[in-house]
């Protein structure tokens, strides 16, 4: 009886096509037949950066997963869309690769209550957008993709909303009190608090690319701007380009420090040998788990802050062209 109830066990596992301790990703593109994009974890669910091979349309991608986490796509567009892993699961996905915010996730409760919000949101203006992320999470507390609404739309939004989130977060905490992920959420929007604007910036020390020491002295007394960007988001790319010009422009009056999110420093300080940077990039290898993008409340990738000459934070988050006006205006 015991051998019978173990092939049979065998049986429904292979039945569907993914081991415990095993997520598997599989789908198909529309209007990209070759190509690859990307893969990483803001959880640490997989270390690094994974790459995932396009071919004849089709692309497979199977990691290891003991426990529930976030795997973020990024597109060739440089787009980013969540999928939601568990041991054991597979999901399939189908997207047109010309309207990739409109991809659909089959498979998993999570990833299909995450496709239902995306084609909620897929013509919705920024506050819209944040209303039905409010009413998902009061309404799926339990889900762990509440808690992905939660850090996206009020923590890492361009104006986000620390007060509505620690309210948000207290709901869920009651509904999951043993997620993890919530609970140093929780403790991280005390700490982004204190980061907003009209704060002083918190003191730091941190090593260089180049090996050398990078601290709030290096920016003590100027206008400056403290910037997230990778070798893999074009927006934050642009974002330093636009830097870029504003330093040749300013000169030392403007300081600027750059944190690369990569998981490897050698890939970064590659990209900068194309890329005329003369001032302090920090690359810790730990993507958005650094501890010095924890202490400034910076989570997502594009991201900054823009400092006075007092060390206050006079604004966050701020796009290639509001940066530069504000910046501008502050130098001339």
């Amino acid at each position: 009886m015991k051998r019978f109830t173990y092939i049979l066990l065998t049986l429904v596992l292979v039945s569907c096509g993914t081991r415990h301790g095993q997520f598997k990703i599989e789908g198909r593109f529309l209007n990209l037949n070759q190509g690859e994009f990307y893969v990483y974890s803001p959880d640490g669910l997989i270390k690094g950066i994974d790459t995932i091979k396009v071919d004849g349309g089709h692309f497979t991608y199977q990691t290891a997963c003991q426990e529930e986490g976030v795997l973020m796509l990024v597109f060739p567009n440089f787009s980013e869309q969540p999928i939601f892993a568990e041991s054991g699961s597979s999901v399939n996905i189908k997207a047109d690769a010309s309207h990739l915010k409109e991809l659909t996730v089959e498979g998993t409760q999570n990833n299909e209550l995450m496709t239902t919000f995306r084609q909620q949101i897929v013509k919705s203006p920024p506050p819209e957008t944040a209303r039905l992320a409010e009413t998902f999470i009061k309404d799926y507390k339990e889900s762990s993709v509440s808690v992905y609404l939660l850090k996206r739309y009020f923590i890492q939004s361009t104006k986000p909303d620390f007060n509505k989130a620690a309210e948000l977060a207290s709901i869920l905490a009651l509904s999951q009190p043993k997620n993890g992920t919530l609970n140093r959420l929780k403790q991280d929007i005390d700490v982004l608090k204190k980061s907003m604007v009209n704060n002083s910036i918190a003191a730091f020390s941190a090593t260089s690319v180049d090996g050398k020491k990078v601290s709030n002295w290096d920016i003590r007394g100027k206008y400056s701007v403290i910037y997230v960007w990778s070798t893999w988001n074009y927006d934050s790319q642009d974002i330093q380009r636009y830097i870029r010009t504003l330093k040749q422009k300013y000169g030392n009056r403007l300081g600027v420090i750059g944190i690369s999110v990569d998981a490897s420093q050698q890939e970064c300080k590659s990209f900068l040998r194309h890329d005329e940077v003369d001032w302090p990039i920090i690359c810790d290898e730990k993507l958005f788990e650094s501890p010095i993008l924890q202490k400034f409340g910076l989570r997502s990738v594009p991201a900054n802050l823009v400092i006075d000459t007092n060390g206050k934070i006079i604004a966050r988050n701020l796009t290639s062209n509001d940066l530069k006006e504000r910046l501008d205006g502050l130098l001339k």
